[in-house]
């Protein structure tokens, strides 16, 4: 098994394609966004397998990595790649690592409850996250032209304080990162925000026109009416007072909020 054969490439149109890990528990998507002039990757994975190249034979266009937010399973590859993109609210996290969370808690995450081999290469003693200087911050609202593409950047916090979601108006694509997927939805750290994380829902909500939802884990290709429900689940919980830590897992079928 090569690096290249651990990824499963999924065509979503002809210049957009899913880069998913189906071998890890977490089934991560990492989203390559093709311009005429530039290509946007959006998350690099876990790390265990080389996305570089995977991403080679999809385009030769020079890539910007975008990051939804600063955690291991989301960040594996930057290191392959010159054009790094963070929040300012986690520039310090990809800088020195998220403070409090050690090594070996991440190495047991990253092996664990896997359901293909590991590539023959990758060597669990050596993986550290990725830690590094990004090239420039992005803010809220600010927006990214690929060439005849244009991404904008949504602040969304309460999965981490810098998480981002993506948004391309003219094909209404909505990238979610772990704000939104089918799953449980996690914001019972200590650098998570319940309240943050309904809000932002309900920010993404107000977005008229989705035709798309691609999120950062789990089944691809949900639509608009996921929002929908997600958003009213959030606004039931907000109503009972259950939004903030301790309040544990909420149930509602295809996704659960941890708090």
């Amino acid at each position: 098994m090569n690096s290249y054969s651990w990824f499963t490439v999924e065509e979503i149109d002809s210049t957009t394609f899913a880069i998913s890990e189906y071998g890890h528990w977490e089934k991560v998507h990492s989203y390559l966004v093709i311009g005429t002039k530039y290509a946007a990757l959006i998350d690099t994975g876990i790390g265990i397998g080389n996305i570089k190249t995977v991403v080679d034979r999809l385009t030769s266009l020079p890539i910007k990595v975008l990051t939804t937010h600063v955690h291991w399973d989301h960040i594996g590859g930057h290191g392959l790649f010159e054009e790094v993109y963070v929040h300012e609210s986690e520039q310090s996290w990809l800088e020195k690592g998220i403070p409090g969370l050690p090594i070996e808690v991440i190495r047991r995450d990253v092996i664990r409850d896997l359901s293909q081999p590991l590539p023959p290469d990758f060597d669990i003693e050596q993986y550290v996250p990725f830690t590094g200087k990004p090239t420039d911050v992005m803010k809220d609202s600010q927006s990214m032209d690929l060439g005849n593409r244009i991404l904008t950047f949504l602040h969304t916090p309460g999965h981490s304080p810098g998480h981002l979601c993506f948004y391309e108006k003219d094909r209404g694509y909505l990238y979610t990162g772990d704000l939104i997927y089918k799953g449980t939805l996690f914001a019972f750290y200590p650098s998570t925000d319940p309240l943050l994380l309904v809000q932002s829902i309900q920010k993404i909500n107000a977005i008229e026109y989705v035709t798309k939802i691609l999120p950062g884990h789990h089944e691809l290709n949900l639509d608009r009416t996921f929002i929908e429900k997600l958003n009213q689940a959030g606004q039931g919980l907000l109503s009972k007072e259950l939004v903030k830590h301790g309040t544990g897992i909420h149930d509602y079928g295809d996704v659960k909020f941890y708090f």
